[in-house]
Parts: structure tokens; sequence; C-alpha cells
């Protein structure tokens, strides 16, 4: 396959394992990602926050349940139609722009991520992902 032609289709075919939903690092909120999800469940923004949030730093995340999963994994994403913005990006996030190698580490825990293309290849290929989405998107479980 020449590498030019390379696609986000070749580099991932998401599984639906869940994988990505679990683990340390944490899920970043915006504040479109806590009204969007608030509205969704029909609770307030205030309420989501106290319910389904946690802190790292300053910054919203959302809660993770004992066993490491997202609070809204349960077999399968019960927010997916208005998933945070992370989550959609994932995994053609800025480290891997930064660093090419940690897609590499991402892959070591998503069977979705393909690794047989150079790591400038999909440096690129993410940066344009990226870039199409009109800005960087910062990472959390690396």
């Amino acid at each position: 396959m020449p590498y030019k032609n390379v696609t986000p289709d070749d580099l991932f075919k998401c599984r639906k394992c869940g994988d990505c939903c679990k683990g340390y690092g944490g899920t970043y909120l915006s504040l479109h990602d806590i009204a969007a999800i608030s509205d969704f469940i029909r609770i307030s923004s205030d309420q989501f926050m106290k319910d389904y949030c946690s802190f790292s730093g300053s910054r919203p995340i959302l809660t993770q349940k004992s066993d490491g999963y997202c609070i809204f994994w349960d077999e399968v994403c019960t927010i997916h139609p208005v998933k945070p913005r992370m989550c959609k990006a994932w995994p053609f996030i800025s480290p891997v722009v930064a660093d090419p190698a940690n897609w590499t580490i991402m892959a070591g825990s998503c069977p979705g991520i393909q690794t047989g293309f150079p790591l400038e290849v999909i440096k690129t290929c993410v940066l344009k992902i990226i870039q199409a989405a009109s800005g960087p998107v910062s990472g959390g479980r690396l």
C-alpha cells in the first residue's frame, strides 16, 4: 500500500471493546461536553458535575467506576450520541503528533489501532485529522 494514501480507516478500526473507556488518565470535559451530556441525560449541568465528574487539577473529568471504566460505559457507551470531544477524537489526538511513538504505546491498550505503518506516516495522517477537526485535542490516557 502506498503510504501517501493512508486513511484514518487504515490506521484505526474501532472494535467497540471499551478498552479506551478504561484506565488511568481520565476523560477531560469541555463546557460544551458538560452541557450536551447534561441535556442528554436530562439533568442540570450542576447536578451532572456533582454526580458524574471529578477533577484533574482544575479540569473536570468523567468519574470512573470501581472497575476503572468510565461511569457511562455499560458494555456500550451509554452517551454515545453526545460523547465528549476527547472520546470522539480517539485515537487521533495531539500526543501522537508531539511524539508518534505514542501511537505504538496506545496500540498496546487498544486492539483497533493498526501499527504496520511508519510512525511519520501515522503522524502526518493524525495531524491532518486534527486540523480538519479545527484544532488540537488534548489526550489523557498515555
